[in-house]
């Protein structure tokens, strides 16, 4: 009885129970999920197909798009076809494979955005070390850490639930296969994995954050430094667009995760989840590319090429 849940599955609630919202909700995120498609799928060969954007920020962009091609498709499909669906199950192994994968690749997104700060820190506060600080084996071994640790968390988080039982109700009260939704099911005495989630959860995505939160810290330092107004400005307007996705990004993140179970939300959690899961990946190619000039360029290059 207590391991019922490996072989009935789960029930994803979804965003509304309110079968006239299905089908409007149905187009409005296959059309949100199509532009995140597109977009990022543009940023990547703009990038690629454009030399001079071949520098460390567009290499950590470029790969940032690609985590977010990724991180959507393992959130959005299976919601879409619930939304069609009478009943909106998926499988206790799907469950968790759906949860490893979705945190995997929400954390290297975290890092990767701890990256590109550290970029933009080097860039503006030592550039005439830049070159040096910033090569390319160095770019690729950050990477690959941010890649590695966060699959090493989504493995400890997984194994971690796979040992709770579910005797009751399979009905999980999200649209995805979340830590704090399946928390809530379990029949366990969750106490201890809440401790456990709650700190090595506070260690992964915090470190990216504090490491954010130090480089714009000595990055303003050194632009208030800088004599002219003009100087100051360009030098911020560079961090403008990072800034604006870590504010989306994190902003959700601690929302969702840094409270107690006993504060859960079931609607604002989904709201702010579908901030951060839907909403930031769509919206990242807009904000690169609709003020910064290189990206503009290439982009244009890649039309070019495109109609020839």
């Amino acid at each position: 009885k207590n391991q019922s849940s490996s072989t009935s599955g789960f029930i994803l609630l979804g965003l509304s129970s309110n079968p006239h919202l299905q089908k409007p909700l149905f187009a409005i995120f296959l059309t949100m999920y199509l532009v995140t498609l597109v977009g990022n799928m543009l940023i990547i060969l703009a990038i690629r197909s454009d030399s001079r954007l071949h520098t460390p920020m567009y290499f950590f962009l470029s790969n940032l798009s690609f985590m977010d091609i990724c991180f959507t498709t393992v959130i959005v499909p299976k919601m879409l076809a619930n939304l069609l669906s009478e009943t909106k199950g998926i499988s206790y192994v799907g469950c968790l494979a759906q949860m490893y994968f979705f945190m995997a690749l929400a954390n290297t997104d975290s890092y990767l955005l701890a990256s590109m700060a550290i970029d933009r820190l080097v860039a503006i506060c030592n550039p005439l070390h830049y070159d040096v600080a910033m090569r390319p084996h160095r770019c690729l071994l950050m990477l690959l850490g941010s890649c590695t640790i966060s699959h090493l968390h989504a493995l400890f988080r997984v194994l971690l639930m796979s040992h709770l039982s579910f005797c009751a109700s399979h009905v999980i009260k999200h649209f995805f296969c979340d830590t704090q939704p399946v928390l809530k099911l379990s029949c366990s005495d969750t106490s201890s994995s809440q401790i456990v989630v709650m700190t090595e959860t506070l260690a992964v995505i915090v470190t990216p954050f504090l490491c954010i939160l130090f480089s714009y810290l000595r990055i303003i330092v050194t632009v208030l430094r800088i004599p002219s107004a003009a100087g100051k400005w360009k030098a911020f307007s560079t961090c403008g667009s990072h800034l604006t996705i870590v504010t989306l990004f994190y902003g959700s993140v601690i929302y969702v995760y840094f409270r107690p179970l006993s504060m859960y939300s079931v609607v604002k959690d989904r709201v702010a989840t579908v901030m951060y899961t839907v909403v930031t990946p769509m919206l990242n190619p807009f904000i690169y590319s609709l003020r910064n000039k290189d990206m503009k360029r290439g982009l244009r290059k890649l039309r070019d090429r495109i109609h020839s």
